[in-house]
């Protein structure tokens, strides 16, 4: 859980830095200005006349001054298929030309980055046999939208496949897993309703509430007295203005936070919704058939029937190597979302090849080898996150969760970190503000069921020398300053 903090000194120095990176962007700015220094990055070099520049303000200064500084160690190519092992591109700085250069050598790294879960991400087999003789039968495309001949019998079953292995009436996949949020809040919710949002939902979720036209209330970070409070509020007040009462009040949220690791507190937001009779959306992109003894997601984990959850969310990106997400729970609500749905309406349907894709992965979780991997998965995440505080990192996340967040604090150290990890052969993706809070900057690392016990402690002996190399064992620092503030307590009180 998310119940550690770095000791004060740190947080001064994370401050500190970013006040630091500020004043030399401010510099930079000036450089620019007077065309000293040519490079410019997120910005707009031929503003025409009478427009309003599209980038401005502090969120362009931002991402043009401290962001890009980090940029370069996000997006690096790959040449293989994202499984245990990833082959990743080298690349050169070119100073004198500002950019960057790949001279086509790669490098063989331990993949702790990709949402491959449960090892799914294969290019052999006979589930990718299947592939290819949907591809021969049907190409790889669609080429229309479900409700213009974009709809195939692998639709269909698939659709019928999904409800069934989530255990509820009826559901509908989409193209995007993205759009499946973004596109579809909207048709289920309106002007005159409530959504109440959790803190560190993700973009997708945002997205999809700032386009619905419904009044947006954000509660703490899965804190159900927060959220208790906020829906209290709500009833009371009724709608801005007006203080009529809400058409509807729908909670939104997800079973597993990517940045955070954190699981929802289910158990009690199900309480809370049956007590204010209010719906609940839950979007569970990373957790199904991640979390759960079958691998069907929070309602699994935690013994709830999936019936009782209004909408559940999911995408096919993660567990089940395709692309693509799905919206399930009662045939009238789908019905509903099929007629309405701008993602339904308007984007090219899923392509054959991928939806048959996760009918083979569909299959395959529903057997012995399934529940085995979805095992192996599971211990993989407890032992890897276990060893790394128990050598003195932060590490927030549910002990079942694949996704191990371990806080470094400081811009510097996280650029550093990536860099040398991958020298010594591990791949890790930095990730820091927007995506978490200014002071929040992290590595995430994700795990796999095709991670041997022999990878994690590779990967673990690298995470732990980095550790002590570049000083961010804080859990360490912390538990040393409280035994010593007890040894002096300890002492006045004798």
């Amino acid at each position: 859980m998310i119940d550690d903090q770095p000791p004060l000194y740190i947080k001064f120095c994370i401050y500190a830095s970013y006040l630091i990176l500020a004043i030399f962007g401010l510099i930079r700015d000036v450089l620019r200005f007077f065309e000293i220094e040519k490079h410019r990055k997120s910005d707009e070099r031929e503003l025409k006349q009478g427009y309003v520049p599209l980038l401005s303000g502090l969120t362009a200064f931002y991402y043009r001054n401290i962001y890009q500084r980090c940029r370069e160690m996000f997006g690096i190519p790959i040449t293989s298929i994202p499984n245990s092992h990833v082959e990743l591109m080298n690349f050169e700085n070119d100073s004198f030309n500002r950019c960057i250069r790949f001279p086509g050598t790669t490098q063989k790294c331990l993949n702790l980055v990709s949402y491959n879960y449960l090892g799914f991400s294969e290019n052999q087999g006979p589930r990718l046999q299947k592939v290819a003789e949907t591809i021969k039968k049907c190409g790889s495309s669609t080429g229309a939208v479900r409700n213009e001949l974009g709809t195939l019998d692998y639709h269909i079953k698939l659709e019928k496949m999904v409800a069934k292995y989530l255990g509820v009436e009826d559901s509908i996949i989409f193209g995007m897993g993205f759009a499946t949020n973004s596109l579809n809040i909207s048709a289920i919710i309106g002007q005159g309703s409530l959504i109440i949002s959790d803190q560190y939902n993700h973009a997708s979720l945002a997205l999809g509430c700032k386009l619905s036209n419904a009044s947006i209330k954000v509660f703490k970070h899965n804190d159900t007295i927060d959220l208790e409070q906020k829906i209290v509020e709500a009833l009371a007040d009724g709608q801005p203005g007006t203080h009529e009462k809400w058409k509807k009040i729908i909670i939104v949220l997800e079973g597993l936070y990517s940045m955070e690791g954190t699981l929802v507190d289910l158990p009690e937001v199900m309480r809370l919704k049956k007590k204010y009779k209010t719906y609940l959306y839950v979007d569970e992109a990373h957790s199904i058939g991640a979390i759960g003894k079958t691998g069907r997601g929070v309602c699994d984990h935690f013994g709830i029937d999936p019936r009782e959850v209004d909408i559940l969310m999911g995408t096919f990106t993660k567990s089940f190597g395709s692309a693509g997400g799905y919206l399930a729970g009662k045939k009238s609500l789908i019905n509903y979302i099929r007629v309405n749905s701008h993602s339904f309406a308007y984007a090219s349907s899923m392509a054959a090849p991928i939806a048959q894709q996760i009918l083979s992965v569909l299959e395959v979780i529903m057997t012995k080898e399934g529940q085995m991997r979805i095992s192996t998965l599971q211990e993989n995440s407890r032992y890897f996150r276990k060893r790394l505080r128990q050598l003195g990192f932060i590490v927030y996340g549910d002990n079942t969760s694949p996704v191990v967040p371990l806080l470094i604090f400081l811009p510097g150290l996280l650029k550093n970190f990536v860099k040398e990890a991958r020298i010594l052969g591990l791949g890790c993706i930095p990730v820091g503000y927007p995506a978490t809070d200014f002071t929040g900057l992290r590595l995430r690392f994700c795990i796999s069921a095709c991670h041997t016990r022999e990878m994690l402690d590779q990967a673990i002996r690298i995470i732990d020398h980095l550790g002590d190399k570049m000083s961010f064992k804080f859990a360490l620092r912390n538990q040393w300053f409280s035994n010593s503030i007890e040894k002096i307590e300890k002492i006045f009180i004798q």
